[in-house]
C-alpha cells in the first residue's frame, strides 16, 4: 500500500484557508492509495476550542469525502469537534473514497496544555481495516502510552497524527520508533509545522517499518508529501523471522 504523509503548516483556526492549502499541496502528491494529515488539520490544536471548534455536521468532515472522491483513496486526519449536548472531542475521521467513515476520539488528553479542560477523552480503541492493512488509529499525546498502543497481533501498522511542538521533538523521534519495534509493526506519523499561538513545530513526519527503520521522511521544519510503502510481505517475514507478538504479556485496559 502506498501511502502519503503530508507534513504541513496550518493556519490558526481557519478551516477554508487550511483546507484550499492541503488541496494546493495534493495537487503536486503522488498518486498513493492514503493520505494522512496532521491533529486538528482544519484550526491548528485548540485546547479551548470555543471560537474556532467545528460543529456536526463537520464541514471538514465533508471535505474530507469530497477529496477521497477525487482522489480515488482514502484519507485520514483529526479534527476538533464539538457534539449536539456541548462536549468536545479530538475525533480522528478515516474517510474512505466512497465517503463511508470510521472514527477514533481521542483517549489520552493533553492535560500540561489544558486539553482536558474543554474536551471529553474517548474509551475505544480503533482498529480499522483498508486495502488489506489494519491500522490502530492514535492521535498525538496517545504515543506516550504504550499499554494503550499495545499490538494484541490485531493490527498492522499505526496511523498516528499529531501537533507536537519541537521542544519535545527528541521525545517523538524516540517514541515514534519505539512503538514501531515493540509493537513489530509499521507507523505513519504524522506531525505538523510552523506556529500557533501556544507552540512552534517542526515536523518530524516519518513512515517507520518494524525494523525501526525509515521508510520515508519529511524535512525538518518545510512544509512536504512524503510517500512510503506498508509492505505486508515484508511485515510477515519479520514477523515469522521474529515472532515477538507471541510473547507478549496478557492484559486488560479498564
Amino acid at each position: 500500500m502506498k501511502v502519503c504523509l503530508v507534513q504541513h503548516d496550518i493556519a490558526w483556526g481557519d478551516p477554508q484557508a487550511n483546507c484550499v492549502h492541503i488541496e494546493e499541496l495534493l495537487a503536486g502528491a503522488p498518486q498513493a492509495d492514503l493520505y494522512v494529515l496532521p491533529e486538528m488539520f482544519t484550526t491548528g490544536f485548540a485546547t479551548l476550542p470555543d471560537a474556532i471548534v467545528e460543529h456536526e455536521p463537520s464541514a471538514g468532515l465533508r471535505w474530507m469525502q469530497e477529496k477521497a472522491a477525487q482522489l480515488h483513496a482514502a484519507i485520514a486526519g483529526s479534527i476538533a469537534l464539538e457534539l449536539p449536548e456541548g462536549r468536545c472531542v479530538n475525533r480522528f475521521y478515516f474517510v474512505r473514497p466512497d465517503g463511508t467513515y470510521e472514527q477514533y476520539d481521542k483517549r489520552h488528553l493533553f492535560g500540561y496544555g489544558g486539553e482536558g479542560e474543554r474536551f471529553n477523552a474517548g474509551s475505544e480503541r480503533v482498529v480499522i481495516k483498508y486495502l488489506g492493512v489494519r491500522f490502530l488509529l492514535a492521535v498525538c499525546y496517545d504515543l506516550r502510552f504504550p499499554v494503550w498502543l499495545r499490538n494484541r497481533d490485531d493490527y498492522d501498522a499505526i496511523l498516528l497524527v499529531a501537533s507536537w511542538p519541537d521542544v519535545r521533538r527528541f521525545a517523538w523521534d524516540t517514541l515514534t520508533r519505539a512503538r514501531a519495534i515493540e509493537n513489530a509493526c509499521y507507523v505513519a506519523a504524522v506531525n505538523r509545522i510552523g506556529a500557533d499561538p501556544a507552540c512552534q513545530y517542526d515536523g518530524g513526519t516519518a513512515l517507520i517499518g518494524p525494523y525501526g527503520e525509515t521508510v520515508a521522511q519529511a524535512p525538518d521544519g518545510q512544509e512536504a508529501v512524503v510517500a512510503g510503502e506498508i509492505d505486508l510481505g515484508h511485515l510477515t517475514s519479520y514477523r515469522v523471522k521474529f515472532p515477538v507478538l507471541e510473547d507478549a504479556d496478557a492484559f486488560m485496559i479498564k
